[in-house]
């Protein structure tokens, strides 16, 4: 019996025909026999590195990756390190509330108006809520516009502000965001420094963390600095605009949102224009950042800033204001609080001195040559009522009504004339007018001419300097240096007879205060502007007593001078400054008219006008019998407007004045006529010429 072979399979085989049979479907009869397979495309030859090119290449890119990990790894510890060392430095947060300010100091007028404010003015603190939205929008829009969805720190604010400053190789754009801003005003310095950024940073984050976004907001709208000396918006709205920040409108907001570019460039009573301008680049800020439209940009309306100041004189009590500034310390001490300085300052009165000013300057003063002025008036016991300290404040803040020392020529004659009415001579008395000669000294009279003998009252009248000399000299150098002195000149005095002609340096305020005791019979007083100062609690802190000193002259030898004084208005050499009631003074011109002078007085007011250059430049022959009389005149006619005429004080109360000595300070009554002549007297006069005596 034959038997079949067993087929032996691996276990796991399959029978290929089965298989084939099991897959392939059933074929018709009639169908065609399949045909050959297509041939697949053959792959593209893939172009590999040879094995060693690629394991290196593995090696050294590998070994970037893993030693750039460990590099900011460790950058980052260091990093760490940093804001850990800085944050030990931090300022004590505790102290938020303890800021230094300069105290505000507030000046204002006789009648209560408020001229001029000093120091750090900080605003009624306004809560956010409260605040006009398009005061807020303005702000965001120029500093923060992420402020509400950042965390105190603006990564993307930060990489916009790195890429622009990379582009323009410069800083021209920050990243802080206002969170930041505040941190640094409550807490840090404005110094620039990575300590300080870092810092910064920090600060911002506890603030976040600590508070609201609208108590930051609030904070910071109440606490940053918006010039012209304020803190905080509604301090800044009550500057510039005269109303309370919650009314403020959409121009004027963003006026305020301007401010925090550039606060002094872009004030707008400094600089009005550029305000203008930089309000528009924030209404366009609004709206590229969706907070207004187009429409409301352009219907904001053109509400201008506040003007800029006119050009010309103290504009409105500027020098007044600084010249009392900075006496508040002397009174009441440098550690003092927010104060009010009621001061003798009359408005009407000052604006009349600073129009006369501008008129006389604009006018004949450029055509002569004068560049600058000086007016001071005071009432007879000192109180200054009007202060001018030059053309313009704007171009220039040196105070000339104080601060000048000018050499006052013939204005000084009044002193060396009480003088000798103090050492016994009269108006009546003669005085030589001739010719004197000492080595290369031979000082002449203006009209280059001499006259001979003269009455004391004409040698005034006429401003005889001939006359003048030869009284100092009889007078004696030491007594009228004395006199001057006690009477309210505390500039040093030259001790020679040059001294007879002015040319001791002396300032427009200290030489009308001198004039003051001309006009109130010989009381010397000390010019003042403070009566009362009071915190703005009502506190008195000072107040102003009493009227100065005693009598320091005879009252007859003031009347004498005082009716010698007139005559110069009279009929002598200031003719151009009679008004319509009694008054008297004195002109005063230097060499090669470099400074004129018209001091003066009435009953009611002592007032003092200077006329000159800076730069020292002479003026086109302008005497003090010219335009300072002129500017002398037009400003006393609009003072005394609805007074009564009254006669002068120093006249009113004196008897006139005896033939004879009236001072036991002074020698035994003269001869007739003064006149200077033998070698004794010209030795003598040498000798005091020289300073020796």
């Amino acid at each position: 019996m034959t038997r079949k072979r067993a087929t032996l399979r691996r276990p796991g085989s399959r029978d290929k025909t089965s298989e084939a049979t099991l897959r392939a479907p059933p074929r018709s009869p009639s169908a065609p026999l399949p045909g050959p397979r297509p041939r697949l495309p053959p792959k593209p030859a893939q172009h590999r590195l040879p094995g060693p090119a690629w394991r290196d290449l593995r090696r050294v890119l590998g070994g970037a990756v893993k030693w750039s990990a460990v590099g900011a790894i460790w950058a980052g510890i260091a990093a760490l390190c940093l804001v850990a060392w800085y944050a030990t430095d931090l300022p004590d947060i505790r102290r938020v509330a303890q800021y230094i300010r300069r105290p505000a100091i507030t000046i204002v007028a006789i009648d209560g108006t408020s001229v001029q404010r000093f120091g750090d003015l900080q605003g009624a603190v306004i809560d956010a809520a409260r605040l006009p939205r398009h005061l807020i929008d303005a702000v965001l829009a120029t500093e923060d516009r992420r402020f509400f969805s950042h965390f105190g720190i603006d990564p993307i604010g930060l990489a916009r502000a790195m890429v622009t400053n990379l582009r323009a190789r410069r800083m021209v754009q920050g990243g802080s965001t206002i969170t930041q801003q505040l941190a640094k005003n409550l807490f840090l310095t404005p110094e620039r420094t990575l300590k300080r950024k870092i810092q910064e940073a920090l600060l911002a984050l506890w603030l976040e963390r600590a508070y609201s976004k609208d108590q930051i907001l609030t904070a910071y709208l109440n606490r940053v600095y918006l010039g012209a000396g304020t803190y905080g918006v509604e301090a800044a709205a009550q500057t510039y605009f005269g109303k309370s920040a919650t009314q403020l409108s959409l121009r004027e907001a963003a006026t305020i949102a301007g401010l925090l570019k550039a606060p002094s460039r872009y004030s707008p009573t400094n600089n009005p224009d550029e305000a203008a301008q930089r309000a528009q680049v924030v209404l366009a800020a609004m709206v590229d950042a969706g907070f207004i439209s187009e429409a409301e940009r352009r219907g904001s309306g053109q509400t201008p800033p506040l003007p800029k100041r006119k050009p010309g004189a103290g504009g409105n009590g500027r020098y007044f204001a600084d010249w009392v500034a900075d006496q508040v310390g002397d009174f009441i001490g440098y550690d003092h609080p927010d104060v009010i300085v009621r001061t003798t300052l009359d408005l009407r009165l000052q604006r009349a001195a600073e129009a006369a000013i501008i008129g006389m300057l604009a006018g004949p003063g450029r055509a002569a040559n004068a560049g600058q002025a000086a007016l001071v008036a005071l009432t007879p016991d000192g109180a200054v009522r009007a202060l001018v300290g030059g053309r313009d404040y704007d171009d220039s803040q040196f105070n000339r009504a104080t601060q000048a020392l000018r050499q006052p020529g013939s204005a000084f004659k009044p002193f060396v004339f009480l003088g000798g009415l103090d050492s016994g001579l009269t108006p009546e008395t003669l005085v030589d007018d001739g010719p004197i000669r000492i080595g290369s000294w031979h000082p002449a009279n203006f009209e280059k001419e001499f006259h001979g003998p003269m009455p004391l009252a004409e040698a005034l009248a006429h401003s005889v300097n001939t006359c003048a000399i030869r009284v100092l000299e009889r007078a004696g150098l030491d007594h009228v240096r004395d006199l001057a002195l006690r009477l309210g000149i505390t500039a040093p005095l030259v001790r020679n007879l040059s001294l007879a002609l002015g040319t001791s340096e002396v300032t427009p305020v200290e030489l009308t205060g001198a004039y003051a005791a001309f006009a109130n019979g010989g009381h010397p007083v000390i010019p003042y502007a403070i009566t009362e100062i009071r915190d703005h609690q009502g506190n008195l802190l000072y107040r102003r007593q009493g009227s100065g000193s005693g009598g320091a002259v005879a009252p007859r030898a003031v009347a004498g001078l005082v009716r010698m004084m007139t005559g110069v208005i009279d009929h002598g050499t200031g003719k151009a400054a009679r008004i319509d009631r009694p008054a008297a003074g004195k002109t005063g011109t230097t060499q090669d008219f470099r400074d004129a002078w018209f001091l003066g007085f009435t009953a009611d007011y002592v007032t003092g006008v200077w006329l000159g250059n800076d730069d020292n430049s002479p003026m086109k022959r302008v005497t003090g019998g010219m335009l300072p009389a002129k500017l002398w005149h037009d400003f006393m006619t609009v003072a005394h407007a609805g007074l009564p005429v009254r006669p002068l004080s120093a006249l009113a109360q004196s008897a006139p004045l005896p033939d004879g000595p009236v001072s036991s300070s002074g020698p035994s009554a003269p001869s007739p006529t003064l006149a200077i002549s033998g070698a004794g007297a010209l030795e003598g006069l040498i000798e005091r010429l020289t300073g020796g005596r």
